[in-house]
């Protein structure tokens, strides 16, 4: 009997048929992936997506079309994963947003297709730069076709079935629209994903209710070569990144504070939110950038980054990622850093080459030289993090006069770190020179390492073996117990105006310590953010940063 009408009950039914349809053949959908980037997870991240729809649905005791469409469209949000992914959940937040419109429990045949018409609205504003030839365009030409037709459709089988037709038929065409499908002898793979959740879904209306073993036709991977096709691949944004973030204002917030920055540094940009979540997908070089941009505007809930350049390697059969040409950038960050959890946390922050060195191996202008010729930026910023390096890395600026050099006199780490937060790829360079020194005045660092001989300075007396705290370039304190220098040292960093502390804690630190570090900081300022990181340098037990 045909359905006049899409209940709750229904629809559910019918996504989950659909989510299962997908999941089945997802290897099939990743062996055509080629665009945005060659990197075979097309079917993987979609089908992912879905399935974390689906659990939230699952969890739901309503029966309402609109409740169900409402938990499945953030569940959608909050699982997506890559740029089809992303896209998806769109298309689905666009379905919610007609069926919320509705009076009832159901949607009638006009509102599903109206539904339909806003998934593919939706998911065209998402994203940044619509490109046709990929899933954007089967969901717009699949809904424009039904709304064409609707005059004539009288039943939700009728609609899905035209739907479904031209989505084929689409999905054929997408080569002649998008070069690199056509290359690569590929149809678009996030439309052939989308296609298997409409599948599903009319199999539903059908009665054919599957199961995650009811595997389809197994495929010859031979007839869809994708990426082996495409030979090596210039990967000019190297890092799938995604993340979320929680709004602390969301009403205030605009789409393009992130939209504008990011656009300059990455492609394949998707933003999106919904109430106070904050959805974020982009291709890029600085990841790290990428996130310190979001934490100005809410706390980040879930992230993920991926190196597509070495997915891309592992599908041509070579394990190890083939160097690519790097293109001119606007700007280059030099840092000197000990610890490879530091190297890490610079990276992270934008920092493009580090150079191993400190306070016990200073680098020479040669080393900060050598950085400087293997950068390909319009603006260099060299970061010494130590005083004894200030000098060196000033003269390379003197010996390498054409190229652009600016010298931050950051004296440690916790100042070069700092001053990497409110970094700005898309400023001008005085603009950025300006706010990151700004940042180094006004932030604290300190340090806990211990003596090596007897000694006595500031009338402070050091034995050999003593715990030293040091904050401002100066000797504060001498203690046996590296906690209590710790905690001495606190009292002189941490006051109530102070709003985040970051702890780059050592090699020779342990777990307990480190908690009764936290508790004696919260203790002296209980709205203090915390931020922990194993930093696993040598000497220095403790680098704080204290803003």
């Amino acid at each position: 009997m045909a359905n006049r009408i899409v209940s709750g009950t229904l629809f559910k039914k019918m996504v989950t048929n659909g989510a299962v349809n997908l999941k089945n053949s997802h290897k099939e959908i990743d062996h055509l992936n080629v665009f945005p980037v060659p990197d075979g997870d097309t079917g993987t991240n979609m089908q992912m997506t879905m399935m974390a729809g689906i659990k939230e649905v699952n969890n739901l005791d309503s029966q309402s079309i609109i409740d169900i469409s409402k938990i499945m469209s953030r569940g959608l949000l909050m699982g997506a994963r890559g740029n089809s992914g992303v896209i998806l959940s769109q298309f689905f937040r666009g379905v919610y947003n007609e069926i919320a419109k509705i009076n009832n429990g159901s949607a009638t045949i006009e509102e599903f297709i109206q539904a339909l018409v806003g998934g593919y609205q939706m998911a065209y504003r998402a994203v940044m730069d619509p490109v046709e030839g990929t899933i954007l365009t089967v969901v717009r030409e699949s809904a424009e076709k039904v709304l064409n037709e609707k005059s004539n459709l009288h039943s939700v089988e009728e609609v899905l079935k035209i739907y479904l037709e031209q989505a084929r038929e689409t999905l054929i065409r997408t080569p002649d629209l998008l070069p690199v499908l056509k290359e690569a002898g590929v149809v678009d793979s996030g439309g052939a994903g989308f296609i298997k959740i409409i599948e599903g879904m009319l199999m539903a209306l059908e009665g054919n209710i599957l199961n995650e073993t009811d595997l389809g036709p197994v495929v010859n991977t031979e007839d869809y070569q994708g990426a082996h096709n495409l030979g090596d691949v210039d990967i000019k944004f190297g890092y799938c990144t995604e993340f979320i973030v929680k709004l602390h204002k969301p009403e205030k917030f605009k789409e393009d504070f992130m939209k504008n920055p990011l656009s300059q540094m990455g492609d394949s940009l998707v933003v999106v939110t919904d109430d106070d979540l904050l959805k974020v997908h982009v291709h890029t070089n600085q990841p790290g950038v990428a996130l310190t941009l979001a934490q100005k505007y809410g706390d980040l809930q879930t992230i993920k980054i991926e190196n597509m350049r070495l997915q891309h390697s592992t599908i041509m059969g070579d394990v190890s990622a083939k160097p690519v040409e790097k293109k001119k950038s606007k700007y280059a960050i030099i840092a000197v850093a000990s610890g490879e959890g530091i190297h890490e946390a610079f990276r992270e922050l934008g920092v493009d080459t580090i150079i191993d060195g400190g306070q016990t191996m200073n680098p020479s202008t040669e080393d900060f030289m050598k950085a400087v010729e293997n950068t390909n930026a319009d603006n260099i910023i060299i970061l010494p993090n130590n005083k004894n390096i200030i000098l060196s890395a000033e003269q390379t600026a003197e010996l390498i006069p054409d190229r652009v050099i600016s010298v931050l006199k950051t004296k440690s780490i916790a100042q070069g770190y700092a001053s990497l937060m409110v970094f700005d790829p898309t400023s001008e360079i005085d603009i950025n020179l300006e706010q990151m020194q700004d940042v180094v005045t006004s932030m604290r660092s300190g340090e806990v390492t211990y003596s090596v001989r007897n000694t006595e300075l500031n009338g402070i007396k050091i034995n050999e073996g003593d715990f030293i705290g040091i904050t401002g370039g100066e000797i504060k304190v001498a203690n046996k117990s590296r906690l209590d220098t710790v905690k001495t040292l606190m009292d002189d960093m941490v006051d109530i105006d102070r709003e985040i502390i970051t702890v780059f804690y050592g090699k020779d630190a342990d777990e307990e310590e480190i908690e009764q570090v936290i508790g004696y900081v919260k203790k002296l300022n209980p709205d203090i953010e915390v931020d922990l990181i194993e930093g696993k340098q040598e000497i220095y037990s403790y680098i704080f940063a204290v803003e």
